[in-house]
């Protein structure tokens, strides 16, 4: 495994659980591919921190119990990890929010070149999520 990718999708994520979202963004490169969970692909590094800026007005979260992989030469990763979640904040077209906790298994595919993200695919089971947050 490569000790670089592993040590770069970790400050991925520690900053998403510190809240640093200048380093967190930074981490990408500018033309990094989003692939949202059971939904559409964006690309570019404007358009992710839009999204997430979205995602932390909805949502407040951390990711726990992470275990990371990555290819040897370093162009691949893969993370899996539980969210510890809180829902804020009603989002379009799922049932509606008053601050409902949730854990929730899930996990992601990167992509790495010079370094940085290029492409992160997430993945948890939205019908778990909604019936969490449905009770």
């Amino acid at each position: 495994m490569n000790q670089e990718s592993i040590n770069l999708i970790q400050q991925y994520y520690n900053s998403f659980n510190q809240g640093d979202m200048d380093t967190f963004l930074s981490l990408l490169t500018d033309d990094a591919i989003h692939d949202i969970n059971q939904g559409k692909r964006e690309i570019g590094k404007e358009t992710f921190a839009r999204f997430m800026g979205g995602m932390n007005t909805n949502y407040k979260e951390e990711l726990v119990d992470m275990v990371i992989m990555a290819t040897v030469d370093g162009s691949r990763g893969a993370a899996e990890f539980v969210v510890l979640g809180e829902y804020l904040k009603t989002d379009e077209g799922l049932p509606e929010a008053k601050g409902q906790t949730y854990r929730l298994p899930a996990g992601a595919f990167f992509e790495i070149r010079d370094n940085k993200i290029a492409r992160i695919t997430n993945y948890y089971n939205l019908q778990d999520w909604i019936a969490q947050v449905s009770q």
